[in-house]
């Protein structure tokens, strides 16, 4: 049956092996899946039961709902959830060796079970058992008695990620979203098992994040007069004249952070320095190396607005970030580091007695220099920080963890050095990058990753030793929205290909396997149509239409 580990289908009779593909279509596929015979039915009668160890059933009945909620508006049925076992049981339990964060599920038919050592675990479970269910439970509304039989399919399952970082990121600088699309965009990919939301909160287009001691940020730098219309190819350019912005004020975010904390997603802010800091230099420019003012940037690419490396700019940056860290509960701090021109640095004073004063040879060690200063205070905090891979650039922070994006090299440098990386080279996991043919796709930067090109990733590169490839934390997909204007833009992007990543990053490599993905697409994307999610259709596949997007259905934004 395609779907299923060969040793698994050799294990199991013909006849027990359920008779649809589409009855097992699990993405991200599970470590081993043994399917049994027949089907347990729900119906008006179902119960959910959670159980736990030390009686704390909060996590327990979180993972429950997240079945019985869908199901209970396809049904109209009641299907309460109880305390101990019952018809459907989540149980939290240490007599399971998953790991942190996997499970085991068993269905039969007379009930299943999910079992875990931890909250994640459950719920991970519990997004395995709804793909489980007919696709139907996702419709949102009731479909009536007898419609449909809501079943599912005997299966023994064992599960864990491969890795521990499982991110995707979304930048709300070029192109602002409301909350409740963040919300949104956070539940999706908690459904397909990510577990790291990268928010990229600041940048020479604007600045989203309330900093109550530095009120201008957002006064000033969350708003900007114009924005570029066309590619940033196109001469002359246009602009649309028009005040564009927005922010997240820290009610907004604490509602988001513990929104994701539900869903076992962690956030990781960023907040860009030195360089990409025009925004901010516009609402104090006695932050930066010149006279002034720096602009809010109206278009596309990299500028030369850099924060100055002097006490005044360390003491700002301390209070940015120890309000960022009251906020965002997580491990990590994202500090940028990337593309940061040194133009203004070389023609400052103050920069060059900075440089003779520590004895640095050049600006790249400047930054170094500026970074570990970062490094030194967020670790007094309790935190780390994680850069992209121009932080390698004269000399890595002691303990700095490499976002690796331009190509693999400097992940491979890190981890061979000790350092800890999560891989998110731009030619395969920049879900900006076009997904087809230019000239069938709507607009967006460049580059092409295609669905196979994504799922043929390997995070984990050859030259590495196996004490190396420990370093290799995962990987990350960044969807930058330059030319990404609405929601419907970015789901567009996102989806399918977050669905090859998720497998990437979850699903054991021995078990991966190209075909075996394709054949569980159809019922995938038919459950992004019942959660309306405007995806790109994979015309270049060889697929039933079962669902077809908005956009493919010329009602998208294109």
């Amino acid at each position: 049956m395609l779907g299923c580990r060969p040793e698994a289908v050799a294990q199991t009779s013909p006849s027990a092996v359920p008779t649809s593909a589409a009855a097992l279509s699990i993405v991200p596929w599970p470590q081993s899946v043994v399917p049994g015979a027949g089907a347990f039915a729900v119906n008006a009668n179902t119960r959910f039961g959670v159980s736990s160890l030390g009686g704390a059933t909060d996590e327990a009945r979180f993972a429950a709902e997240a079945v019985a909620v869908p199901l209970r508006l396809a049904t109209g049925w009641a299907l309460p959830v109880v305390d101990g076992p019952a018809d459907i049981t989540f149980a939290l339990t240490s007599g399971v060796d998953t790991g942190e964060e996997g499970y085991r599920l068993s269905a039969t038919p007379g009930g299943v079970t999910v079992t875990a050592r931890t909250g994640a675990g459950l719920f991970y479970g519990a997004q395995t058992l709804v793909q489980l269910l007919p696709p139907a439970a996702l419709r949102g509304g009731r479909i009536g008695n007898g419609a449909m039989a809501w079943t599912v399919p005997s299966v023994d399952i064992h599960d864990a990620p491969r890795f521990g970082y499982r991110g995707l990121h979304l930048d709300v600088v070029r192109h602002f979203f409301p909350v409740e699309f963040v919300k949104r965009y956070i539940d999706l990919m908690a459904r397909y098992k990510f577990n790291r939301f990268h928010w990229h909160l600041t940048d020479d287009q604007g600045w989203r994040i309330e900093i109550k001691r530095y009120p201008r940020l957002t006064e000033v730098g969350a708003w900007r007069d114009s924005t570029l219309i066309g590619h940033y190819s196109n001469r002359p350019h246009r602009f649309v004249y028009e005040r564009y912005g927005g922010f997240y004020t820290q009610d907004e975010i604490r509602e988001v952070v513990e929104y994701a904390r539900q869903r076992h997603v962690t956030i990781v802010p960023e907040i860009e320095m030195p360089g990409h800091a025009s925004a901010a230099l516009a609402a104090y420019p006695n932050l930066g190396c010149t006279a002034g003012p720096s602009k809010i940037e109206a278009i596309w690419g990299v500028f030369p607005d850099i924060f100055c490396p002097k006490e005044e700019t360390f003491a700002f940056l301390e209070g940015v970030l120890t309000e960022v860290m009251e906020l965002f509960p997580g491990t990590y701090i994202h500090i940028g580091g990337d593309e940061a021109p040194k133009t203004y640095w070389e023609a400052s004073p103050l920069a060059q007695a900075v440089m003779r004063r520590e004895g640095l040879k050049d600006e790249h060690e400047l930054q170094s220099y500026f970074i570990q200063r970062i490094e030194r205070f967020v670790n007094a905090h309790g935190r780390r920080i994680i850069g992209w891979d121009e932080i390698l650039e004269g000399g890595l922070a002691p303990n700095a963890t490499v976002m690796s994006w331009r190509g693999e090299r400097g992940g491979i440098a890190a981890a061979q050095s000790g350092h800890d990386v999560v891989m998110t080279p731009s030619g395969v996991v920049y879900f900006d990058h076009y997904q087809g043919p230019r000239d069938q796709e709507p607009m967006t930067i460049g580059g092409n990753s295609p669905l196979e090109k994504v799922y043929a990733y390997e995070p984990i590169p050859d030259t590495l030793t196996a004490a190396q490839a420990r370093h290799i934390l995962g990987a990350q997909a960044n969807l930058w929205a330059e030319y990404q204007e609405t929601p419907s833009n970015v789901e567009y992007m996102v989806y399918p290909r977050a669905l090859a990543l998720a497998e990437v990053v979850w699903s054991p490599k021995a078990t991966r396997s190209w075909p075996e993905f394709v054949s569980r697409l159809p019922a995938q994307l038919l459950r992004l149509d019942l959660l309306d999610v405007n995806y790109r259709y994979p015309r270049e596949l060889a697929l039933p239409p079962l669902g077809a997007s908005q956009y493919e259905r010329g009602r998208g934004d294109w």
